[in-house]
């Protein structure tokens, strides 16, 4: 089934409670850098979005406030109307992956996607279950008695995201996981995650400096600006799922590759206006 982006976000937006809300939040470290201007931003539950922008423009920072991982300095974040520190209040759950895979090197590829299930102290014979389906899930169920040292650099970001799906998230948040790859792996991964959202019905959030992962993953693409950190525009990609990486020759791929490129330029130059000022 073919499910076009502004007709999704149309039956989101009538939900009653989004997946994630920033409300005016910000955050400016003890040095006095504002990483952060007060930011707005609503995620609808069902949504790929992503942030796109120069670096030093505050994306992680803001993922890292949607997980709970920084406090912000004023403003609130909410996960499904609920306080992140709350989240379990809501009876859903959320999973972060880094941009590196942080394996545990001598422990086994099972061992390392069992790792969350052990520390919320889930029965052994569960959590051996729950992690054989999230390593089925990333195409690895025959690498669970594997050493990390011995997978490629995208088969250790499966195991990533593998440990992050065996908690069974409603909201996965992504941190530039796949910029380390080389391109086909890179177009791989993208595809399977596109198929796995769909597929477990997630909320996902994910930042890149890739204009054409931007634009083949999205259903909205969120562009900031640097110093200070802030949001300068919003772009739906109106394109229909499954996306094949056919669609990245057509012309209307191009034509949103070309939409995210200015508005890209047009953020860096506000960066570049800045530090001059």
């Amino acid at each position: 089934m073919r499910e076009p982006p502004a007709v999704l976000a149309g039956a989101l937006q009538g939900r009653a409670a989004p997946a994630v809300e920033v409300l005016s939040a910000h955050k400016t470290y003890p040095n006095g850098t504002v990483a952060l201007q007060p930011v707005e931003l609503t995620v609808q539950e069902g949504e790929f979005v992503t942030l796109l922008g120069p670096s030093g423009c505050g994306k992680s920072t803001l993922l890292k406030m949607i997980a709970g991982l920084l406090e912000p300095t004023d403003g609130r974040l909410l996960l499904w109307r609920k306080p992140v520190a709350a989240l379990e209040e809501s009876q859903r759950k959320l999973a972060f992956v880094f941009q590196s895979p942080t394996l545990m090197p001598w422990a086994s590829v099972a061992a390392n996607v069992r790792l969350p299930l052990d520390l919320a102290g889930v029965a052994r014979a569960e959590a051996d279950s729950r992690v054989m389906d999230a390593l089925a899930l990333v195409g690895l169920a025959k690498f669970a008695s594997a050493l990390p040292r011995n997978l490629s650099g995208g088969m250790q970001m499966r195991v990533s995201i593998a440990r992050s799906l065996v908690v069974q998230p409603n909201l996965l948040l992504m941190d530039e996981p796949f910029g380390a790859l080389d391109e086909i792996t890179r177009h791989k991964l993208d595809a399977d995650l596109l198929a796995l959202w769909r597929e477990k019905k997630l909320t996902v959030i994910f930042v890149t400096h890739s204009i054409h992962e931007a634009v083949f993953l999205s259903t909205r693409v969120v562009m900031m600006a640097a110093r200070p950190g802030r949001i300068t525009e919003e772009v739906l990609i109106d394109e229909p799922y499954p996306r094949s990486h056919d669609f990245m020759v057509t012309p209307r791929f191009a034509a949103y590759a070309k939409r995210l490129q200015d508005s890209l330029l047009r953020a860096s130059h506000d960066t570049d206006e800045e530090n001059r000022a």
